[in-house]
This record gives structure tokens, sequence and C-alpha cells, in this order.
């Protein structure tokens, strides 16, 4: 096996992704072909995250250049042993007179000719766009996916947790008793507000549910009433544990995923309504989604802002309408009251860069469809007592540059698991209908 330096050829998509992700190869050299450069000149005006990616690799490529006094063509040297290149074709006029449409091509290219020029080094094309990883496979190129900030969705943390325990302490937990956790068999390196299911040895359909709490290192039950949150009830142990989190206004963020129909969106804003009207933990409830089309878009819509956004805020509507029927007391007879008195506000998440948000329950729906940046932008939003919930279904992608693994949710579930403020639940089981649950299955 080789021992010498790889040579890593990063795609444009890599880079618009991942602007940074010249410094993850650690002492390796990486290699930018010119044509990469000329491709992300094209989205550099775009005002979405794609062109501040492009920006953003546009400076940091300047600042490497102007430091190390020497021609990226030449080389420079990374600050974590690594080294960058610009690979430019021996003749000039080979990559002035290409069209866009043969860029791919030529990015292959370019690694294919690293390949035969440094046959001591292992050359490694890196790319997320499956179709031209089979391409270069076909050819004989090594080619790998960009790993950077992604995750193998079938390790994402559950949040859960199944613990053997006596009969009297199950009986404790049951009466709402708090347990030391060094009196119970519990996993290594159990997560702050890890959910607990304690089971009986002896008796394994007698149980308990409870939540881990590192301050106190106790085990603790959870404080879901037998009426659920503002007439929505839980109908399973998923459900009753995310609840639990959703109430509790020491966790500042939730991260809530699952398949469609198992409650995420309509436990979140039922639990924001009663934490911000009859809890007055908060001043207002928000609710926000990223519009993304499902299919071909129907294109411009007419009207006010408001009457824009009404088919994509539609989904929330829905879950407020059931609230509202499922919940007869109250001193708003529907959410158009809640949102005329200022107490619930529904927006897309379009306008949130630059807000501060104090005092507030914000639930951002469909989160799966934001980048880690995104989430970032909105995370970093939250002012004192603020507690942000994001739910989304990995499954169910829209946005055309994340997957299942790299998408914003997924990656603040894993990375905020360790945190005391934070907390995570993975639902599987659907409660919309018997119709909904066998249609996720089968299809």
């Amino acid at each position: 096996m080789s021992t010498s330096p790889k040579l890593f050829v990063l795609d444009t998509n890599v880079l618009l992704h991942d602007p940074q992700a010249i410094y993850k190869f650690e002492e390796n050299t990486v290699v930018i072909p010119i044509y990469v450069i000329e491709e992300v000149d094209q989205f550099k005006k775009e005002l979405s995250e794609r062109g501040r990616n492009a920006r953003t690799l546009a400076r940091t490529l300047d600042t490497l250049r102007e430091r190390n006094g020497h021609s990226l063509q030449e080389g420079v040297e990374l600050d974590d042993g690594g080294r960058l290149l610009v690979a430019v074709p021996a003749d000039p006029q080979l990559w002035r007179s290409r069209d866009n449409r043969a860029m791919d091509h030529a990015i292959m290219g370019t690694a294919l000719e690293l390949r035969d020029a440094h046959p001591e080094r292992p050359v490694v094309f890196v790319t997320m766009d499956s179709n031209l990883r089979i391409r270069a496979d076909a050819l004989g190129l090594k080619a790998e996916n960009y790993e950077g900030g992604r995750l193998h969705i079938r390790e994402l943390y559950t949040g859960m947790f199944t613990v053997e325990a006596s009969k009297e302490q199950v009986d404790a937990l049951g009466r709402r008793e708090s347990l030391d956790a060094g009196h119970l068999d519990l996993p290594d390196g159990l997560h702050p507000n890890a959910a607990i299911v304690l089971r009986d040895r002896q008796h394994p359909r007698h149980t308990a549910l409870g939540r881990f709490h590192e301050s106190d290192g106790a085990v603790r039950p959870l404080r879901v009433k037998r009426d659920g949150a503002w007439g929505v009830r839980p109908r399973n142990l998923e459900q009753y544990f995310a609840l639990d989190l959703l109430l509790d206004p020491e966790v500042h963020l939730v991260t809530l995923v699952g398949k469609a129909g198992t409650g995420k969106t309509l436990l979140a804003v039922a639990a924001g309504m009663q934490t911000v009207l009859e809890d007055g933990a908060f001043a207002r409830l928000v609710v926000s989604r990223p519009i993304f089309p499902l299919g071909r878009d129907v294109g411009y819509l007419p009207g006010t802002l408001e009457e824009k956004l009404n088919p994509w805020m539609q989904p929330i509507f829905d879950n407020l309408e059931y609230i509202f029927t499922s919940r007869r007391m109250s001193d708003y007879r529907d959410y158009s009251e809640m949102v005329a008195s200022g107490v619930l506000q529904i927006e897309p998440l379009t306008y949130i860069r630059g807000r501060s948000l104090p005092n507030q329950f914000l639930i951002v729906d469909e989160a799966q469809n934001l980048t880690p940046h995104e989430v970032k932008t909105v995370i970093t939003r939250a002012g004192q007592n603020t507690k942000i919930v994001l739910t989304g279904d990995p499954d169910q992608i829209d946005n055309p540059y994340v997957d299942s693994a790299s998408n914003g949710l997924t990656i603040v579930a894993e990375r905020f698991r360790t945190e005391a403020i934070g907390g995570h639940i993975t639902l599987m089981k659907g409660e919309r209908s018997r119709l909904a649950e066998r249609a996720t299955q089968l299809l």
C-alpha cells in the first residue's frame, strides 16, 4: 500500500456545498481544477446559500494566494499541513474553449490526467454527483462522495434507551419518584435528556417512563399530564418523550425526526400553545418552514405577502385547526384571532436573517430541507428565554443540495446530543391513520 500523500480532486458541487472542504483532507494535496473555479464563478451573484458559499470560496482562495506569495498553480501550504493547488491544462486554449455542458467531462479529465502523471500517488476524485462517480469508476478512477459533515442516517441518535430494573424501581418511577442513576444499570456514555424506558426484569410488560437529567444524575418521571398539551394527548411512548422535552423550559433546543404521520408538527404546535397561552412561559409562538414545492412549482402567486404564503403554510394551518377543534375552552375562537393579537406568528424562514427572537417558542417545520449553515442561522437568532424546535423527515427532502445524511436537521440532532440544553427523539410509529402508516411502509 502506498504511503505517499493522496491527491484529492474536488468537484464543483463539493465546494458549493462546503467552501471549507479544502481544509478537511488532512495532510494530503487538494486539487481544484480550473474548470471548477469557472463554474463556481457563475453562482457568486446569487443571494442563496449557494451564492454565499461561492463568494466564501473566492475570498478563501484569494487570501491563500496573497498570504503564501505563490501562484495557486504551483501550490500553497494549508494550516493543517496539507497543500492546495489549482490544476490548469498545459494548453490554455483548452479550458477557455470549454462550454458549460462539457465541464463535468473536463473536471473528471483533470483527475484522470493527474492519475496518469503521478502513478506513485493515489488520486481520488471527490464529487457529490452519483452519476459522475459511476462514470469515474467505469474509467478506472477512484471516486468518493464528500463525507465532510455527513452522518450515516441509520446511526442517527434515537434519544431513547430501554433499561432493565427491579420491580421496586419501576414502581417508584411509576409513582413519580426520581431515581438515582447510580443505582440503575444505565448504558455507558448516556447523553443528557435521554429518554428511559424502565422495564421490570421479571415482568417485561411492566414498565415506567423517565428522562435522564445530567445536572443531578437522576432519572425523573415525565412531566406530561394525563390530558397532554392543549388537548392533544400522546398516543405512544415516543410521543410521550417528545412532549416531555417540548414542555420543559430548561431544554432550549428540541429536534424531532420521524416519518410522515408520526405527529412531530402537531405535538410541537400543541406544546407551543400550551407553554405560551396557558403556562405563560413565552411571549409568542412562531411557526415557520422553508419554501420548497413538492413536484412542479405552480409559479408566481398573486396577492399580498400573506396571501402568497397561505399555500406554503397550509400544513401549519391544518394542525392549528385540528388543535382548536379538539379543545373547546379557549380565549380564542380560532387561530386567526391569535395571529391578529400577535401571540401567534406564522412566517417563512426567508426573512429571519438578522433578527433577534427573545422570549419566543420557535418551531421550524420541514427542517430537513435546510443546510447546516441555514440551521445555524436560525438557531443563532435565539435570544434570552427562547426555545427552538426543529421537526422533519430526512427521507422526504425536496432541497436538491442536501440529502438524508448532510441536511441541517440530522446534523443538529447529532451535534447537540451531548448538550444539556438540547434534546432529541426519533419517532417511528405513525399515528395519522392506518392508510398513511401503510403507505409509508409500502411505498
